[in-house]
């Protein structure tokens, strides 16, 4: 039986690979299991662990890392305690092969640990880049370098991973396994969802907003944040807004929030229920803040997505997607643009570019028919890789 072991630290990097982990588990060859830690675990950021004990998954090891600070030590300080808290486990159940995804500092330490170890890593969601100087972008860059498999969204994001040095057979183009959980849904319709908020009046129509706090913007994130609030309040937008993430700068969006938490054109929420949260993603009218979701995900609905400042920006991004400043003018322009009649119904034949909802398949295949130990040892000369 192949031992399969997973990790997740936050409810974003769950959500992408929930349907692989899905799939691992049903199959009677596998031994799934799953270490959470991090934001997963805090009551301040909505305890999502609960979310993968619903989904019945075996986790291996809860280790509460996540330190009450909102500084970038506090992040290294949380890798140091991963690290030393998740080594023992990990080397005594021995799996056969690591995954991880994404570019937090989290997915550094388990590919180190694969490494030292001799257990083959899969890196999921690597060579993608954004241009917005965040410390993700390095990180996600080196723990491809020291993982043994990629599985990439976009054929752009394996030539990217190949100018890395990266040898074209570790690679697999398989789309965003994040749109499989879309597949064959059905949304709780929106008086259902009223009735979950205790809303009396408002939010027949609505929108969604998530924006998360980058190192470049830190100094006047709040005043971002708010500037997209007053634009939705102003053109009485009913809005669900997420709690931001736990990078630096979170504590400053949360006054914010509590500035407006008792505004009746928003409804501020730390963690919903996957079938809740994806009820109201589908049927909102736009997307607004500087979520990748925007990016990746929105397009399957032909929904608009209006990103914020810097983040996001660099990658590649369908048309649905509406790039613009922190300043309180653009961003009402981008908003009147994303609501007018002529940009939704240029979306009509939109596809998405990031996927058709069959990448877990594919992914699962994949992981069932490789042999990933005979490649585990990175010798190749990246001078000697073809571009």
């Amino acid at each position: 039986m192949k031992k399969i072991l997973a990790f997740t630290s936050i409810r974003s990097d769950y959500d992408l690979l929930s349907p692989l982990y899905k799939l691992l588990d049903k199959d009677e060859d596998i031994d799934f299991k799953i270490i959470v830690s991090g934001a997963h675990l805090s009551p301040n950021f909505g305890y999502s662990v609960q979310e993968i004990k619903k989904d019945g998954f075996d986790i291996l090891l809860e280790i509460e890392t996540l330190l009450s600070s909102d500084t970038n030590l506090s992040r290294l300080k949380s890798a140091s305690l991963l690290l030393q808290n998740s080594l023992e486990t990990i080397a005594k159940f021995n799996p056969d092969v690591l995954i991880y995804a994404g570019d937090r500092e989290d997915v550094l330490i388990y590919s180190m640990i694969g490494g030292y170890l001799g257990i083959p890593t899969l890196h999921f969601f690597s060579g993608d880049h954004a241009e917005d100087g965040y410390i993700d972008n390095p990180i996600r860059h080196a723990t491809s370098k020291l993982s043994t498999a990629h599985f990439v969204t976009l054929e752009q994001h394996k030539k990217r991973l190949i100018r890395l040095g990266e040898e074209e057979n570790r690679i697999f183009v398989i789309g965003n396994i994040s749109l499989d959980k879309f597949e064959d849904f059905k949304p709780i319709n929106r008086s259902e969802i009223k009735n979950y908020f205790g809303i009396k009046n408002g939010f027949d129509n609505f929108a969604l907003m998530i924006f998360h706090p980058i190192t470049s913007e830190l100094a006047l994130v709040d005043e971002y944040f708010e500037n997209i609030l007053l634009n939705l309040k102003d053109r009485k937008i009913d809005t669900f807004v997420s709690y931001p993430n736990i990078d630096q700068g979170n504590t400053k969006l949360l006054k914010v929030i509590d500035k407006y938490k008792n505004d009746k054109n928003f409804i501020f929420y730390k963690n919903l229920d996957r079938i809740m949260f994806m009820s109201i993603y589908k049927q909102s009218k736009f997307i607004i803040g500087n979520s990748s979701s925007g990016v990746c995900e929105a397009a399957s609905f032909k929904i608009p997505a209006i990103n914020v400042g810097y983040r996001q920006v660099g990658r590649y991004a369908d048309r649905n997607v509406i790039f613009c400043t922190t300043d309180y003018n653009d961003i009402g322009r981008s908003i009147d643009t994303a609501t007018s009649k002529e940009f939704i119904g240029s979306l009509n034949n939109l596809l998405n570019s990031y996927g058709d909802g069959k990448s877990a398949t594919r992914a699962f295949d994949i992981i069932k028919k490789t042999d990933f130990k005979s490649t585990i040892v990175k010798s190749i000369d990246p001078l000697k890789v073809n571009l």
